[in-house]
Protein backbone atom coordinates (compact mmCIF):
# COMPACT_ATOMS: atom_id res chain seq x y z
CA UNK A 1 0.00 0.00 0.00
CA UNK A 2 1.35 3.45 -0.89
CA UNK A 3 0.25 7.07 -1.04
CA UNK A 4 -2.39 8.64 1.23
CA UNK A 5 -3.87 5.30 2.24
CA UNK A 6 -0.60 4.10 3.72
CA UNK A 7 -0.25 7.26 5.85
CA UNK A 8 -3.83 7.37 7.05
CA UNK A 9 -4.36 6.60 10.75
CA UNK A 10 -7.34 4.26 10.35
CA UNK A 11 -5.78 1.20 8.72
CA UNK A 12 -2.63 -0.65 7.83
CA UNK A 13 -1.61 -3.64 5.70
CA UNK A 14 -2.72 -6.70 7.60
CA UNK A 15 -0.23 -9.26 6.35
CA UNK A 16 2.87 -9.50 4.21
CA UNK A 17 1.86 -9.90 0.60
CA UNK A 18 -1.73 -10.71 1.57
CA UNK A 19 -4.92 -8.98 0.48
CA UNK A 20 -5.63 -8.08 4.10
CA UNK A 21 -6.17 -4.59 5.51
CA UNK A 22 -6.60 -3.82 9.22
CA UNK A 23 -9.03 -0.99 10.05
CA UNK A 24 -9.16 0.56 13.52
CA UNK A 25 -10.80 3.49 15.32
CA UNK A 26 -9.01 6.73 14.45
CA UNK A 27 -11.26 9.64 15.29
CA UNK A 28 -14.24 11.29 13.59
CA UNK A 29 -14.94 11.59 9.88
CA UNK A 30 -15.30 15.26 9.00
CA UNK A 31 -15.50 17.02 5.65
CA UNK A 32 -17.02 16.75 2.21
CA UNK A 33 -16.68 13.90 -0.29
CA UNK A 34 -18.02 12.93 -3.68
CA UNK A 35 -19.04 9.30 -4.11
CA UNK A 36 -17.89 7.43 -7.25
CA UNK A 37 -20.27 7.27 -10.18
CA UNK A 38 -23.25 4.93 -9.98
CA UNK A 39 -22.28 1.58 -11.48
CA UNK A 40 -25.91 0.59 -12.14
CA UNK A 41 -26.48 3.72 -14.23
CA UNK A 42 -23.05 3.48 -15.90
CA UNK A 43 -23.79 -0.06 -17.07
CA UNK A 44 -27.24 0.87 -18.34
CA UNK A 45 -25.77 3.82 -20.23
CA UNK A 46 -23.26 1.49 -21.90
CA UNK A 47 -25.85 -1.15 -22.83
CA UNK A 48 -28.66 1.17 -23.94
CA UNK A 49 -26.13 3.42 -25.65
CA UNK A 50 -24.89 0.41 -27.62
CA UNK A 51 -28.29 -0.02 -29.30
CA UNK A 52 -29.04 3.67 -29.88
CA UNK A 53 -28.77 5.35 -33.27
CA UNK A 54 -25.61 7.44 -33.21
CA UNK A 55 -23.21 8.40 -30.41
CA UNK A 56 -24.20 8.66 -26.74
CA UNK A 57 -22.02 10.77 -24.43
CA UNK A 58 -21.64 9.33 -20.91
CA UNK A 59 -20.39 11.87 -18.37
CA UNK A 60 -18.66 10.73 -15.16
CA UNK A 61 -18.85 6.94 -15.68
CA UNK A 62 -17.33 4.81 -12.95
CA UNK A 63 -14.66 2.47 -14.31
CA UNK A 64 -14.97 -0.11 -11.56
CA UNK A 65 -14.93 -3.86 -12.10
CA UNK A 66 -18.55 -4.40 -13.18
CA UNK A 67 -18.80 -1.46 -15.63
CA UNK A 68 -15.43 -2.40 -17.13
CA UNK A 69 -16.74 -5.92 -17.77
CA UNK A 70 -19.90 -4.55 -19.36
CA UNK A 71 -17.94 -2.10 -21.49
CA UNK A 72 -15.73 -4.97 -22.66
CA UNK A 73 -18.78 -6.96 -23.76
CA UNK A 74 -20.19 -3.94 -25.60
CA UNK A 75 -16.89 -3.48 -27.43
CA UNK A 76 -16.80 -7.19 -28.31
CA UNK A 77 -20.22 -6.78 -29.93
CA UNK A 78 -18.77 -4.29 -32.40
CA UNK A 79 -19.64 -1.06 -30.58
CA UNK A 80 -16.82 1.47 -30.18
CA UNK A 81 -16.50 3.02 -26.71
CA UNK A 82 -14.25 6.08 -26.67
CA UNK A 83 -12.68 6.84 -23.29
CA UNK A 84 -12.64 3.24 -22.12
CA UNK A 85 -8.93 2.57 -22.67
CA UNK A 86 -7.88 5.58 -20.61
CA UNK A 87 -10.76 5.21 -18.13
CA UNK A 88 -11.65 8.82 -18.79
CA UNK A 89 -14.34 10.93 -17.12
CA UNK A 90 -16.19 11.24 -20.42
CA UNK A 91 -17.01 8.25 -22.61
CA UNK A 92 -18.73 8.10 -25.98
CA UNK A 93 -20.68 4.99 -26.97
CA UNK A 94 -21.08 4.79 -30.74
CA UNK A 95 -24.44 3.03 -30.89
CA UNK A 96 -24.98 0.36 -33.54
CA UNK A 97 -28.77 0.68 -33.62
CA UNK A 98 -31.42 -1.40 -31.89
CA UNK A 99 -30.71 -4.52 -33.96
CA UNK A 100 -27.09 -3.84 -34.88
CA UNK A 101 -25.07 -5.89 -32.37
CA UNK A 102 -22.68 -8.36 -34.02
CA UNK A 103 -22.02 -11.86 -32.70
CA UNK A 104 -18.34 -12.26 -31.71
CA UNK A 105 -16.36 -15.45 -32.23
CA UNK A 106 -15.46 -15.68 -28.52
CA UNK A 107 -17.74 -15.85 -25.46
CA UNK A 108 -18.70 -12.55 -23.87
CA UNK A 109 -17.20 -12.21 -20.39
CA UNK A 110 -19.47 -10.52 -17.81
CA UNK A 111 -16.89 -10.99 -15.05
CA UNK A 112 -18.73 -10.71 -11.75
CA UNK A 113 -21.52 -8.48 -13.08
CA UNK A 114 -25.02 -9.87 -12.72
CA UNK A 115 -26.36 -6.60 -14.12
CA UNK A 116 -24.19 -6.92 -17.22
CA UNK A 117 -25.10 -10.56 -17.86
CA UNK A 118 -28.84 -10.30 -17.26
CA UNK A 119 -29.47 -7.02 -19.06
CA UNK A 120 -27.29 -7.88 -22.05
CA UNK A 121 -29.00 -11.27 -22.44
CA UNK A 122 -32.29 -9.43 -22.87
CA UNK A 123 -30.84 -7.34 -25.69
CA UNK A 124 -29.18 -10.33 -27.37
CA UNK A 125 -32.40 -12.39 -27.40
CA UNK A 126 -33.71 -10.30 -30.28
CA UNK A 127 -30.47 -9.85 -32.25
CA UNK A 128 -29.29 -11.88 -35.21
CA UNK A 129 -26.63 -14.49 -34.46
CA UNK A 130 -25.34 -16.84 -31.77
CA UNK A 131 -23.97 -15.38 -28.53
CA UNK A 132 -22.34 -17.01 -25.51
CA UNK A 133 -22.42 -15.01 -22.26
CA UNK A 134 -20.23 -16.24 -19.40
CA UNK A 135 -18.73 -14.92 -16.18
CA UNK A 136 -16.46 -15.73 -13.27
CA UNK A 137 -16.98 -18.58 -10.81
CA UNK A 138 -19.16 -16.43 -8.55
CA UNK A 139 -21.45 -15.31 -11.38
CA UNK A 140 -21.78 -18.92 -12.58
CA UNK A 141 -23.43 -19.71 -9.23
CA UNK A 142 -26.06 -16.96 -9.50
CA UNK A 143 -29.59 -17.89 -10.69
CA UNK A 144 -30.27 -17.18 -14.37
CA UNK A 145 -33.45 -19.25 -14.73
CA UNK A 146 -35.38 -16.18 -13.60
CA UNK A 147 -34.52 -14.53 -16.94
CA UNK A 148 -34.13 -17.63 -19.12
CA UNK A 149 -37.69 -18.89 -18.59
CA UNK A 150 -39.56 -15.64 -19.41
CA UNK A 151 -37.26 -14.97 -22.38
CA UNK A 152 -38.08 -18.43 -23.72
CA UNK A 153 -41.78 -17.55 -23.30
CA UNK A 154 -41.07 -14.56 -25.57
CA UNK A 155 -39.71 -16.93 -28.21
CA UNK A 156 -36.00 -16.65 -27.41
CA UNK A 157 -33.76 -19.68 -27.92
CA UNK A 158 -31.52 -19.91 -24.87
CA UNK A 159 -29.49 -22.73 -23.42
CA UNK A 160 -28.26 -22.62 -19.82
CA UNK A 161 -26.08 -24.85 -17.69
CA UNK A 162 -27.72 -27.32 -15.30
CA UNK A 163 -29.93 -25.54 -12.79
CA UNK A 164 -30.42 -22.54 -15.07
CA UNK A 165 -26.92 -21.16 -14.55
CA UNK A 166 -24.32 -19.44 -16.75
CA UNK A 167 -22.85 -19.77 -19.29
CA UNK A 168 -25.85 -18.81 -21.41
CA UNK A 169 -26.02 -19.57 -25.14
CA UNK A 170 -28.41 -17.22 -26.97
CA UNK A 171 -29.62 -17.77 -30.53
CA UNK A 172 -31.15 -14.41 -31.40
CA UNK A 173 -34.39 -14.22 -33.32
CA UNK A 174 -37.98 -12.90 -33.46
CA UNK A 175 -39.64 -12.20 -30.11
CA UNK A 176 -43.21 -11.59 -29.00
CA UNK A 177 -44.41 -9.53 -26.08
CA UNK A 178 -45.67 -11.30 -22.95
CA UNK A 179 -47.07 -10.49 -19.53
CA UNK A 180 -44.67 -11.76 -16.87
CA UNK A 181 -45.51 -11.82 -13.18
CA UNK A 182 -42.16 -12.06 -11.44
CA UNK A 183 -42.00 -13.98 -8.16
CA UNK A 184 -39.24 -11.63 -6.97
CA UNK A 185 -38.81 -7.87 -7.10
CA UNK A 186 -35.63 -7.63 -9.17
CA UNK A 187 -34.51 -4.65 -11.22
CA UNK A 188 -32.18 -6.93 -13.19
CA UNK A 189 -34.97 -9.33 -14.20
CA UNK A 190 -37.35 -6.49 -14.99
CA UNK A 191 -34.71 -4.64 -17.03
CA UNK A 192 -33.77 -7.77 -18.98
CA UNK A 193 -37.37 -8.29 -20.09
CA UNK A 194 -37.95 -4.63 -20.89
CA UNK A 195 -34.85 -4.56 -23.09
CA UNK A 196 -36.01 -7.73 -24.84
CA UNK A 197 -39.44 -6.11 -25.17
CA UNK A 198 -37.93 -3.32 -27.27
CA UNK A 199 -37.15 -6.00 -29.87
CA UNK A 200 -40.46 -7.86 -29.57
CA UNK A 201 -43.73 -7.64 -31.45
CA UNK A 202 -46.47 -6.10 -29.33
CA UNK A 203 -46.27 -5.13 -25.67
CA UNK A 204 -44.20 -6.65 -22.87
CA UNK A 205 -45.56 -6.23 -19.34
CA UNK A 206 -43.61 -6.99 -16.14
CA UNK A 207 -45.42 -7.16 -12.80
CA UNK A 208 -43.40 -7.38 -9.57
CA UNK A 209 -44.56 -8.19 -6.04
CA UNK A 210 -42.97 -4.91 -4.93
CA UNK A 211 -41.50 -2.04 -6.92
CA UNK A 212 -37.77 -2.35 -7.65
CA UNK A 213 -35.35 0.37 -8.74
CA UNK A 214 -36.30 2.06 -11.99
CA UNK A 215 -33.09 3.31 -13.62
CA UNK A 216 -33.78 1.34 -16.81
CA UNK A 217 -37.27 2.78 -17.21
CA UNK A 218 -36.06 6.36 -16.76
CA UNK A 219 -33.27 5.92 -19.30
CA UNK A 220 -35.50 4.20 -21.85
CA UNK A 221 -38.05 7.02 -21.62
CA UNK A 222 -35.22 9.53 -22.18
CA UNK A 223 -34.21 7.48 -25.25
CA UNK A 224 -37.71 7.65 -26.74
CA UNK A 225 -39.12 4.23 -25.84
CA UNK A 226 -42.90 3.80 -25.55
CA UNK A 227 -42.98 2.86 -21.87
CA UNK A 228 -45.60 3.22 -19.17
CA UNK A 229 -45.41 2.32 -15.51
CA UNK A 230 -47.65 2.34 -12.46
CA UNK A 231 -46.66 1.15 -9.03
CA UNK A 232 -45.03 -2.30 -9.47
CA UNK A 233 -46.10 -2.78 -13.10
CA UNK A 234 -44.26 -1.55 -16.17
CA UNK A 235 -44.91 -2.09 -19.89
CA UNK A 236 -42.93 -1.36 -23.05
CA UNK A 237 -43.80 -1.69 -26.73
CA UNK A 238 -41.48 -2.86 -29.47
CA UNK A 239 -39.42 -0.05 -30.96
CA UNK A 240 -37.73 0.78 -34.25
CA UNK A 241 -35.00 2.99 -32.85
CA UNK A 242 -33.63 4.67 -29.73
CA UNK A 243 -31.82 7.98 -29.48
CA UNK A 244 -30.01 9.28 -26.42
CA UNK A 245 -27.59 12.17 -26.70
CA UNK A 246 -26.16 12.29 -23.17
CA UNK A 247 -26.20 10.51 -19.83
CA UNK A 248 -24.80 12.21 -16.73
CA UNK A 249 -23.94 9.53 -14.16
CA UNK A 250 -24.64 10.65 -10.57
CA UNK A 251 -22.71 9.50 -7.52
CA UNK A 252 -23.55 5.97 -6.40
CA UNK A 253 -26.02 6.02 -3.51
CA UNK A 254 -25.06 2.48 -2.47
CA UNK A 255 -21.39 3.48 -2.24
CA UNK A 256 -22.31 6.63 -0.33
CA UNK A 257 -24.19 4.44 2.14
CA UNK A 258 -20.92 3.04 3.51
CA UNK A 259 -19.54 6.53 4.08
CA UNK A 260 -22.77 7.56 5.76
CA UNK A 261 -22.76 4.47 7.99
CA UNK A 262 -19.22 5.22 9.15
CA UNK A 263 -20.23 8.79 10.00
CA UNK A 264 -23.26 7.58 11.97
CA UNK A 265 -21.21 5.12 14.03
CA UNK A 266 -17.96 7.01 14.73
CA UNK A 267 -18.41 9.56 17.54
CA UNK A 268 -17.98 13.23 16.59
CA UNK A 269 -18.39 12.64 12.84
CA UNK A 270 -19.98 15.18 10.49
CA UNK A 271 -19.88 14.18 6.82
CA UNK A 272 -21.31 15.59 3.59
CA UNK A 273 -21.45 13.56 0.36
CA UNK A 274 -22.21 15.60 -2.77
CA UNK A 275 -23.57 14.87 -6.24
CA UNK A 276 -25.28 11.61 -5.23
CA UNK A 277 -28.14 10.07 -7.21
CA UNK A 278 -31.33 10.41 -5.17
CA UNK A 279 -33.65 8.16 -7.17
CA UNK A 280 -36.69 7.51 -4.92
CA UNK A 281 -36.47 3.75 -5.55
CA UNK A 282 -32.98 3.75 -3.99
CA UNK A 283 -33.66 5.74 -0.79
CA UNK A 284 -34.97 2.87 1.35
CA UNK A 285 -31.80 2.45 3.43
CA UNK A 286 -31.60 6.15 4.24
CA UNK A 287 -35.27 6.33 5.18
CA UNK A 288 -34.83 3.36 7.53
CA UNK A 289 -31.72 4.95 9.05
CA UNK A 290 -33.74 8.05 9.91
CA UNK A 291 -36.36 5.81 11.57
CA UNK A 292 -33.48 4.38 13.64
CA UNK A 293 -32.73 7.88 14.92
CA UNK A 294 -29.91 8.62 12.49
CA UNK A 295 -29.08 12.31 12.04
CA UNK A 296 -29.27 12.17 8.25
CA UNK A 297 -30.66 14.53 5.62
CA UNK A 298 -30.61 14.81 1.84
CA UNK A 299 -31.37 17.64 -0.56
CA UNK A 300 -32.16 17.37 -4.28
CA UNK A 301 -30.13 19.95 -6.20
CA UNK A 302 -30.77 18.94 -9.81
CA UNK A 303 -32.04 16.40 -12.31
CA UNK A 304 -30.27 14.79 -15.29
CA UNK A 305 -32.18 12.58 -17.70
CA UNK A 306 -34.92 11.94 -15.17
CA UNK A 307 -32.45 10.98 -12.41
CA UNK A 308 -32.53 13.37 -9.40
CA UNK A 309 -29.24 14.14 -7.69
CA UNK A 310 -28.17 16.05 -4.62
CA UNK A 311 -26.29 15.98 -1.33
CA UNK A 312 -26.31 13.82 1.80
CA UNK A 313 -25.37 15.02 5.29
CA UNK A 314 -24.79 12.62 8.20
CA UNK A 315 -23.72 13.04 11.81
CA UNK A 316 -22.82 10.57 14.55
CA UNK A 317 -26.02 9.31 16.15
CA UNK A 318 -27.46 7.10 18.87
CA UNK A 319 -29.50 4.48 17.01
CA UNK A 320 -32.39 2.24 18.01
CA UNK A 321 -33.72 -0.92 16.39
CA UNK A 322 -36.54 -0.91 13.83
CA UNK A 323 -38.61 -3.37 11.79
CA UNK A 324 -38.36 -3.30 7.99
CA UNK A 325 -41.33 -4.85 6.18
CA UNK A 326 -40.87 -7.00 3.07
CA UNK A 327 -42.29 -4.39 0.63
CA UNK A 328 -39.55 -1.98 1.73
CA UNK A 329 -36.65 -4.36 1.21
CA UNK A 330 -36.26 -4.17 -2.61
CA UNK A 331 -35.30 -0.49 -2.26
CA UNK A 332 -32.47 -1.35 0.16
CA UNK A 333 -31.53 -4.90 -0.86
CA UNK A 334 -27.92 -3.87 -1.54
CA UNK A 335 -27.67 -2.24 1.90
CA UNK A 336 -29.20 -4.97 4.10
CA UNK A 337 -25.77 -6.12 5.29
CA UNK A 338 -24.90 -2.53 6.20
CA UNK A 339 -28.22 -2.16 8.01
CA UNK A 340 -27.32 -5.30 9.98
CA UNK A 341 -24.07 -3.65 11.07
CA UNK A 342 -25.95 -0.54 12.23
CA UNK A 343 -28.32 -2.86 14.09
CA UNK A 344 -25.36 -4.26 16.05
CA UNK A 345 -24.71 -0.78 17.48
CA UNK A 346 -28.38 0.13 17.99
CA UNK A 347 -30.44 -0.21 21.14
CA UNK A 348 -32.96 -3.06 20.84
CA UNK A 349 -33.57 -5.41 17.92
CA UNK A 350 -33.53 -4.71 14.18
CA UNK A 351 -35.70 -6.97 12.00
CA UNK A 352 -35.59 -7.05 8.19
CA UNK A 353 -38.12 -9.13 6.25
CA UNK A 354 -37.97 -10.15 2.60
CA UNK A 355 -34.26 -10.97 2.54
CA UNK A 356 -34.25 -14.40 0.81
CA UNK A 357 -32.77 -12.95 -2.38
CA UNK A 358 -29.57 -12.07 -0.48
CA UNK A 359 -28.55 -15.71 -0.86
CA UNK A 360 -28.26 -15.16 -4.63
CA UNK A 361 -25.87 -12.19 -4.65
CA UNK A 362 -22.09 -12.17 -5.29
CA UNK A 363 -21.90 -14.34 -2.20
CA UNK A 364 -24.58 -15.78 0.07
CA UNK A 365 -24.86 -12.45 1.86
CA UNK A 366 -27.44 -13.67 4.35
CA UNK A 367 -25.15 -16.45 5.61
CA UNK A 368 -22.18 -14.09 5.45
CA UNK A 369 -23.77 -11.38 7.58
CA UNK A 370 -24.69 -13.90 10.28
CA UNK A 371 -21.09 -15.09 10.41
CA UNK A 372 -19.63 -11.58 10.30
CA UNK A 373 -21.87 -10.25 13.06
CA UNK A 374 -20.95 -13.24 15.21
CA UNK A 375 -17.22 -12.87 14.53
CA UNK A 376 -17.41 -9.21 15.58
CA UNK A 377 -19.01 -10.13 18.90
CA UNK A 378 -22.61 -9.35 18.01
CA UNK A 379 -25.64 -11.57 17.57
CA UNK A 380 -27.83 -12.16 14.51
CA UNK A 381 -30.11 -14.94 13.33
CA UNK A 382 -32.13 -15.59 10.19
CA UNK A 383 -35.04 -17.66 8.99
CA UNK A 384 -35.77 -18.34 5.31
CA UNK A 385 -36.82 -14.74 4.62
CA UNK A 386 -36.12 -12.68 7.74
CA UNK A 387 -33.02 -11.29 9.45
CA UNK A 388 -32.87 -10.35 13.15
CA UNK A 389 -29.97 -8.43 14.70
CA UNK A 390 -29.60 -7.75 18.42
CA UNK A 391 -28.19 -4.39 19.47
CA UNK A 392 -25.14 -3.93 21.65
CA UNK A 393 -21.58 -2.93 20.88
CA UNK A 394 -19.47 -5.39 18.85
CA UNK A 395 -15.83 -5.43 19.89
CA UNK A 396 -14.16 -6.19 16.52
CA UNK A 397 -12.25 -9.07 15.00
CA UNK A 398 -11.85 -10.33 11.42
CA UNK A 399 -14.00 -10.27 8.28
CA UNK A 400 -13.58 -12.32 5.10
CA UNK A 401 -15.03 -10.49 2.10
CA UNK A 402 -15.64 -13.74 0.20
CA UNK A 403 -14.78 -11.75 -2.91
CA UNK A 404 -17.88 -9.59 -2.34
CA UNK A 405 -17.31 -5.83 -2.64
CA UNK A 406 -20.04 -4.89 -0.18
CA UNK A 407 -18.72 -7.25 2.51
CA UNK A 408 -15.22 -5.80 2.07
CA UNK A 409 -16.48 -2.26 2.72
CA UNK A 410 -18.72 -3.49 5.52
CA UNK A 411 -15.62 -4.80 7.30
CA UNK A 412 -13.87 -1.44 6.85
CA UNK A 413 -16.78 0.49 8.38
CA UNK A 414 -16.94 -1.98 11.27
CA UNK A 415 -13.22 -1.54 11.91
CA UNK A 416 -13.56 2.24 12.27
CA UNK A 417 -16.38 1.77 14.81
CA UNK A 418 -15.34 -1.33 16.81
CA UNK A 419 -12.94 -0.69 19.71
CA UNK A 420 -10.61 -3.56 18.73
CA UNK A 421 -10.72 -2.80 14.99
CA UNK A 422 -11.26 -5.29 12.16
CA UNK A 423 -8.92 -7.15 9.81
CA UNK A 424 -10.52 -7.47 6.38
CA UNK A 425 -9.38 -10.32 4.15
CA UNK A 426 -9.96 -9.88 0.42
CA UNK A 427 -10.34 -6.13 0.68
CA UNK A 428 -9.45 -5.60 -2.99
CA UNK A 429 -13.00 -6.77 -3.84
CA UNK A 430 -14.14 -3.25 -2.89
CA UNK A 431 -12.83 -2.04 -6.26
CA UNK A 432 -15.77 -3.71 -8.01
CA UNK A 433 -17.88 -0.73 -6.88
CA UNK A 434 -15.64 1.80 -5.11
CA UNK A 435 -12.04 1.79 -6.38
CA UNK A 436 -11.01 4.78 -4.22
CA UNK A 437 -12.71 3.78 -0.99
CA UNK A 438 -9.60 3.95 1.20
CA UNK A 439 -8.48 7.24 -0.35
CA UNK A 440 -11.90 8.75 0.34
CA UNK A 441 -11.76 7.69 3.98
CA UNK A 442 -8.22 9.06 4.28
CA UNK A 443 -9.42 12.45 3.04
CA UNK A 444 -12.07 12.88 5.72
CA UNK A 445 -10.15 11.21 8.56
CA UNK A 446 -7.17 13.46 7.97
CA UNK A 447 -9.15 16.69 7.57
Amino acid sequence: MSGPAARAPGWAPGGAGADVVAFRPSGPLRGTLRAPGDKSITQRALLIGAVCDGPVVVEEPVWAGDPLATAGMVAALGVRVDGLAGRERRAVVHGAGLRGLRAPAMPLDAGNSGTGMRLLTGLLAGQSGRFVVDGDASLRRRPMARIVEPLRAMGARIEAADGGLAPLVVEGGPLRGIRHESPVASAQVKSCLLLAGLLAEGETVVVEPHRSRDHTERMLVAAGAALRSRDAQVAVRGAERLSLERVVVPGDLSSAAFLVAAALLVPGSELRVTGVGLNPTRLGFFEVVRRMGGDLAWTVTGDDGGEPRGDLEARASALHGVTVAAPETPSLIDEVTLLALLGCFAEGETVVAGVADLRAKESDRLAAVLEIVGDLGGHAEASADELRVSGGRPRGGAVDSRGDHRLAMLGAVAGLACPEGVRVSGFSASAVTFPGFIDNLAEVLAS
